[in-house]
């Protein structure tokens, strides 16, 4: 690689709801504390297909994509200590500075320090500058990121699998181990069992949860969700919700109600869902602009508890390490998250695949 910028094929989006257009694009050399990394696989998340389809806006032409995994290239003055070129790793969006307070409390996803991005990592051939979405655009042979995104991973664990470690895995898991700290013995009830919400379950499971009840509209991903840990089942699309849930718990209802689909309505049920004391987490996100009702009253009467949880609450330096240390020792299951591998030209058609929800995790092979 020589000169001030390097070639890349990328995956952009220029229209919202468009297909992707496989492009000829630049990237520049790492600066101080940056990593280059070549993309060896990408996940595609839903959080990816709601920026393609517009749910929240942003700048295009963009580059996205930002569950990834590959192999250090080049590392810029700063980060040598951490990272060198031929490591294996993982590509996250959580950029934090290490030193505000916010990462200073082992909260890096709620980074304070780091100034906003500047838009100079990617062009187009023309010189054009193209968005890097949610500071990874992983839709790319190359990316370009802060150190702070990146992890080593043994050599053992097969970027297909560890590209699964940037976002969906670290958020479910991390939702029921780091957000909510589900104790040993408690009953957890999971709302939309997709590639998040298959997550929170295994975490539940991982944090000895005594009963988890898995609910969704589609009965194959319940089906799926017992494999991952789920003890009971509420198909949505047949049975009353609360009454279900009230019937498995003995009337109580749940400890925690993890609301993993982007659903504002789910909130609600969740709500209904909780026993006196419960948590209800919410950890996938709606289109901008969505709201919910609630009660206030039986909040407050109740001591319900509702908490937000961005990427998990999880520290992806800490975390992402432990869990690929569970998945070696066959207690994380990644392997079984994989629905379906594509080529590189094939992107669209794993983007439509996970907008349809027909898989847990597609994931895109370079």
């Amino acid at each position: 690689m020589t000169g001030d910028r390097l070639p890349a094929r990328a995956a952009v989006c220029h229209s919202f709801g468009a297909p992707l257009e496989l492009e000829e694009v630049s990237l520049r050399r790492p600066g101080p504390g940056e990593v280059l990394v070549r993309v060896k696989a990408c996940a595609i998340c839903h959080s990816d297909v709601a920026y393609i389809d517009g749910a929240w806006g942003g700048v295009l032409p963009a580059v996205y994509g930002h569950e990834a995994a590959g192999v250090v290239e080049e590392v810029g003055a700063g980060a040598e200590d951490a990272l060198s070129a031929g490591d294996d790793v993982v590509v996250t969006l959580v950029r934090a500075c290490g030193r505000c307070e916010r990462c200073r409390q082992g909260r890096p996803t709620l980074c304070e320090g780091l100034p906003p991005p500047v838009d100079d990592v990617i062009e187009s051939g023309s010189g054009s500058p193209i968005h890097q979405g949610m500071r990874t655009a992983a839709f790319a042979e190359l990316v370009l990121v802060d150190a702070s995104q990146v992890v080593a991973v043994p050599k053992s664990v097969p970027p297909e699998v560890a590209c699964l470690l940037a976002c969906g895995v670290l958020t479910g898991v991390g939702a029921a181990t780091n957000a909510a700290a589900v104790e040993a013995g408690a009953t957890v009830a999971v709302l939309g069992v997709g590639g998040v919400g298959i997550n929170c379950v295994q975490g539940a499971a991982l944090a000895g949860a005594g009963r988890i009840v898995a609910v969704d509209l589609v009965a194959e991903k319940l089906e799926v969700a017992r494999r991952f840990g789920a003890t009971d089942v509420v198909d949505a699309s047949l049975q009353e919700v609360a009454e279900a849930v009230r019937d498995i718990t003995g009337g109580r209802g749940a400890d925690y109600v993890f609301v993993a689909a982007g659903v504002p309505r789910l909130v609600e049920t969740g709500c209904d869902l909780l026993r006196r004391g419960g948590t209800l987490v919410l950890v996938g996100i709606p289109p901008s602009g969505s709201t919910v009702t609630l009660d206030p009253v039986a909040i407050a009467d109740g001591s319900l508890r509702l908490i937000g949880t961005k990427m998990g609450s999880s520290r992806p330096h800490e975390d992402i390490p432990r869990l690929a240390d569970l998945y070696k020792s066959g207690k994380l299951k990644l392997d079984e998250l994989v629905s379906r591998r594509y080529g590189f030209d094939e992107i669209d058609d794993a983007v439509s695949d996970t907008r349809a929800a027909a898989h847990l995790r597609s994931v895109v092979v370079f």
